[in-house]
């Protein structure tokens, strides 16, 4: 891990700690696809590229928003420069309340800019670097890099129905389930949290292999 000065809001800090403790718990068959999104980061680290991923799912309302946020929070805290992370879906719907809930109890600062059908929300997890503005949109949204980008696909309905990905260079499954199966449920709450605390363990452990 590099060396440079990290500032996560501290109960943020208290679960980035946690999750990873966690790192050998991620199922062996999760390594290889996990591998395939170090070694992207890395190819460009190594060419002094700037390195854009784009988190993909249908609605682009929960797991990839998810993803994104904890992309961009890792490599802040492993000190890996020029990484900027996107997300989208084949629609646009809006960022899911549930999903925004959990990762506010994972310690993540997120506030509401805007209010609508489509809110926009503005989410820090240091406050020592500017938010990320977080809403609902198709991938190739013009607020999104739409070249060169490593296209993350998040779900597998997005992943099986969207066969191209235009302007990635590549495309990389990581698939996870969907916490919207629970809405409603007496398990809601439980499989948000496991689903935050899932992609943030993978894409910490992701980032972690990089090396700067």
């Amino acid at each position: 891990m590099s060396t440079h000065n990290i500032t996560l809001f501290p109960s943020l800090q208290l679960t980035v700690t946690q999750l990873a403790k966690e790192f050998n718990e991620i199922p062996a068959e999760r390594k290889p696809v996990l591998n395939e999104l170090t070694q992207f980061i890395q190819k460009g680290i190594d060419k002094k590229h700037p390195v854009y991923l784009n988190f993909i799912c249908t609605h682009n309302s929960r797991r990839s928003h998810l993803s994104q946020i904890w992309a961009q929070t890792a490599a802040y805290y492993f000190g890996i420069p020029d990484v900027f992370c996107f997300s989208g879906g084949t629609e646009a719907t809006a960022f899911n309340p549930r999903a925004v809930k959990a990762m506010r109890e994972a310690g993540f600062d997120i506030a509401l800019s805007t209010e609508g059908d489509n809110p926009v929300y503005e989410v820090k997890y240091s406050p020592a670097i500017p938010g990320i503005k977080a809403f609902s949109k198709k991938y190739d949204d013009p607020f999104n890099h739409n070249k060169d980008f490593a296209a993350v696909m998040t779900c597998s309905h997005a992943d099986e129905n969207c066969p191209i990905v235009h302007g990635a260079v590549t495309r990389i499954p990581l698939r996870y389930d969907d916490p919207k199966n629970f809405d409603d449920t007496p398990l809601e709450a439980a499989k948000y949290t496991e689903r935050v605390h899932q992609i943030g363990r993978e894409i910490l452990f992701a980032f972690s292999q990089v090396k700067v």
